[in-house]
């Protein structure tokens, strides 16, 4: 039996490619290099009957001859045997759809394709990881035991005790910084007193919840993400995984949990302390008696204000900790990976904290708060 292939043009009437041997994957070097060779215009049929052998790479092969020569004639397949016809009939099917007509290209329609991608892209993974930590959080609530209660005591202790201090020293200048353009710029209407009422609605509202997360976001929510990615590219997720315990559960829960407690308490330290960055100024740029001060803070800042900032906290520190997770897993094994997930935990957060005070401080506008 002849297993060498080859490919030989018999002209009689018409013009015949005459393949032999075996046309199989075993010998696929020297068939393209066949089917690469020059060849007749016209090539009225390709008689397989003395092919000893034939796969699919031989099938296609031949196929692609076929198509090769059909646009200047009507090139048929002839000598199938009957063993190889079914074969042949499915290649002649394969990759017979036309491409799609290509669009012209816009450069505004790709950069909204993308960006509208991208929106759902990253709404499905906030969701899911969303959906999987409230579904550990019930099987916490199920049996509470199973939640790990030390790993949240230490992640609070980083979260939140030890980001007192830069806390604490940030929203002093803040509220110092706002306390001194308040009186500088109020002392020209002769207004100097409203300086508290802004400093007192500024920091209690907004400007302390939202630093305080940013902080936040930038300071925890960046060691979540290279924690996670880091245990990511050691695979210790998968060995949780293989061991039985969920991931989300031994880890994930415990950080979104104690940046749920430690962002409340760290809003209030800063709400305080910028307070007290404003109250510093009134008395040594404004000329204003502390007693004044905290008078005059009374009467302009209400229960009402201290709530909406405090409730603001649970939820930014929900999507701060869901984020960074998020984007930890996504940590593919690399150093590089590790240091672009890292960022982009941070941009988005920090993002997603802005736009979810936006819409806090529209929905407390529409209750009157």
């Amino acid at each position: 039996m002849i297993t060498q292939p080859d490919l030989i043009v018999v002209h009689d009437q018409r013009v015949t490619l005459r393949p032999s041997g075996a046309w199989t994957v075993a010998n696929v070097e020297v068939l393209e290099h066949l089917c690469e060779g020059q060849f007749p215009a016209e090539v009225a049929r390709i008689d397989i009957s003395q092919v000893t052998a034939l796969d699919t790479v031989g099938a296609w092969l031949f196929e692609k001859l076929a198509r090769r020569f059909s646009a200047t004639s009507q090139t048929a397949l002839v000598g199938v045997p009957d063993s190889y016809a079914d074969l042949m009939k499915e290649m002649q099917g394969f990759n017979r759809t036309r491409p799609a007509a290509g669009r012209r290209a816009s450069v505004l329609l790709d950069f909204l394709e993308r960006v509208g991608r991208g929106f759902v892209d990253e709404s499905v993974s906030f969701l899911q990881m969303l959906g999987a930590v409230g579904m550990a959080s019930l099987g916490a609530l199920r049996h509470p035991r199973s939640l790990r209660l030390t790993s949240t005591v230490y992640q609070l202790y980083k979260v939140g005790w030890l980001a007192i201090p830069i806390v604490a020293l940030i929203t002093f200048l803040i509220g110092a910084i706002i306390a001194q353009q308040g009186f500088f710029h109020f002392r020209k209407f002769g207004a100097e007193s409203y300086t508290v009422d802004m400093v007192g609605i500024l920091v209690l509202r907004e400007i302390g919840v939202l630093i305080v997360a940013i902080m936040v976001a930038g300071r925890s929510g960046s060691a979540y993400t290279a924690e996670l990615g880091s245990m990511k590219m050691r695979e210790e997720i998968d060995a949780l995984s293989t061991m039985g315990l969920d991931p989300v559960a031994v880890l994930i829960l415990p950080r979104v949990a104690a940046l749920v407690i430690a962002l409340p308490i760290l809003t209030f330290i800063g709400s305080m302390a910028g307070l007290y960055g404003g109250g510093v100024v009134a008395q040594f740029y404004g000329d204003m008696a502390p007693t004044i001060y905290i008078e005059r803070l009374r009467e302009a800042v209400s229960v009402t204000s201290f709530e909406v900032g405090i409730l603001k906290a649970p939820f930014m520190a929900l999507v701060i900790g869901i984020v960074a997770c998020t984007e930890g897993l996504r940590v593919q094994g690399s150093a590089e990976s590790l240091g672009k997930q890292t960022t982009t935990s941070v941009v988005k957060s920090i993002f997603m904290v802005i736009v979810l005070d936006g819409l806090f401080a529209i929905f407390f506008a529409s209750i009157g708060m």
